[in-house]
C-alpha cells in the first residue's frame, strides 16, 4: 500500500505516515519491526541516535537494497541530533555516527531532538550527569546549534533539517537568523493534546508538524506512566468512529491527524498493528466527525521531561 506524502518547504516530499522507532532496542526485535513496515508498504523511518537502533535499522536498509527490494530514494529516513551536541562544531560529529550507522551517505530528515544541551561527562546515558548526580546542563545558544545544522544540509549529509520539542519562542528566534528556514517540529501531539496553537503558528511559518505518540503512546515507561491518566484509545468518541466508519480506534486517531494535515509516526513492534496503522488512506472523516474530534482535546502532555524542568531552554512552559 502506497503511503500518501507532503510537500515540505524545501520542495522535497515527506510520507504522511511513518514508522516510529522509540523503545525498540532489542536487535532481533527491531529488525522484525523494520522489516515488518517495510513489508506493509512503510517508506518513512523515524529515529534517533539517543534511541541506540540506528545500526540495527542500517542493516535491514542495506538487506532490502542489495536484495532489490528497495531504492535508497524511496524511503524516507529520519534521526536526530542528540542533546551532548549541540555545540555548532560538535553537530557534524553526530551526524557522523549515524549515518556510519544507519549505513546510508545521507538522511532525508535531520532533527535536534530536544532544545536541551547538557554536557558530555562520561557519566549517565543518555542524559549525562555531573558530580551532584543532576543533569549536566549546558547553555548553548540554539541559534548556533541551528547554524550547524544548517551546515550538516549544505554539505548534503541531510537534504532536510527541522526541530524536535522545541516551543513557539524557540522556532521564532531560530527563524529570525536561519537561511535554511525548519522543515518540521516534531511534537507529541494526539486526541487529547492537539496542538491547534502550534500547528497554525507553524503553518503560517510553512513548518510541518510531525505527530510523536499518535495514539498517546500506550506502551510509555512505567516512569512516564501517571497513575490514572486517560488513554487515548479508550476515549469514547473515538471508539464510537472506530464502530461506523468499520475502523480501529488507532486509525480514526492516525487518520484524524493526517486529515489535519500532520505527519504521524505510529510506534509497533505488532506486525498486524504496523499493517494497520498505514491504512489510513482508504476513507475520510466527515466534517462533523472531525470537529467531534477536536472537541476532545484535554491539553493533556504525556511526555514531560521534567528532569531538564530547570533548563533555561526547558521549552514545555509555554501556554498550549
Amino acid at each position: 500500500m502506497a503511503t500518501q506524502s507532503l510537500t515540505l518547504n524545501n520542495g522535497y516530499k515527506m510520507p504522511l505516515v511513518g514508522l516510529g522507532s522509540w523503545q525498540v532496542t532489542s536487535p532481533e526485535e527491531c529488525k522484525d519491526t523494520i522489516r515488518a513496515a517495510l513489508d506493509a508498504g512503510y517508506r518513512h523511518i523515524d529515529t534517533a541516535y539517543a534511541y541506540q537502533n540506528e545500526a540495527f535499522i542500517g542493516e535491514v536498509l542495506q538487506e532490502y537494497f542489495k536484495a532489490g527490494k528497495l531504492r535508497r530514494e524511496d524511503i524516507f529516513v529520519t534521526t536526530k541530533l542528540w542533546v551532548t551536541y549541540h555545540e555548532k562544531d560538535r553537530v557534524p560529529l553526530c551526524i557522523v555516527e549515524s549515518l556510519q550507522k544507519l549505513q546510508l551517505d545521507y538522511v532525508d530528515m535531520y532533527l535536534i531532538h530536544l532544545p536541551v544541551g547538557l554536557r558530555e561527562t562520561g557519566k549517565g546515558k543518555p542524559f549525562p550527569l555531573d558530580e551532584n548526580n543532576t543533569p549536566a546542563f549546558q547553555d548553548v545558544l540554539l541559534t548556533d546549534t541551528w547554524k550547524g545544522m544548517e551546515q550538516v544540509a549544505r554539505c548534503g549529509q541531510a537534504k532536510s533539517i527541522g526541530v524536535s520539542n522545541f516551543n513557539m519562542e524557540q522556532i521564532e528566534r531560530i527563524c529570525k537568523i536561519a537561511e535554511i528556514i525548519p522543515a518540521t517540529n516534531q511534537v507529541e501531539c494526539h486526541l487529547y493534546l492537539q496542538q491547534e496553537k502550534l500547528f497554525q503558528f507553524l503553518k503560517e511559518k510553512g513548518i510541518t508538524v510531525t505527530a510523536y505518540s499518535p495514539l498517546g503512546s500506550p506502551t510509555r515507561p512505567a516512569h512516564i506512566l501517571k497513575e490514572g491518566a486517560p488513554r487515548v484509545l479508550d476515549d469514547p468518541v473515538a471508539k464510537d468512529l472506530a464502530t461506523k466508519y468499520k475502523r480501529s480506534v488507532g486509525q480514526i486517531l492516525l487518520r484524524y491527524l493526517v486529515q489535519r494535515g500532520m505527519i504521524v509516526i505510529p510506534k509497533s513492534s505488532n506486525p498486524s498493528r504496523i499493517l494497520e496503522n498505514v491504512k489510513v488512506f482508504d476513507f475520510e472523516l466527515s466534517g462533523e466527525d472531525m470537529s467531534k474530534l477536536s472537541a476532545q482535546d484535554k491539553k493533556l502532555r504525556f511526555f514531560t521531561i521534567l528532569e531538564f524542568k530547570g533548563h533555561s531552554e526547558y521549552p514545555f512552559d509555554e501556554p498550549l
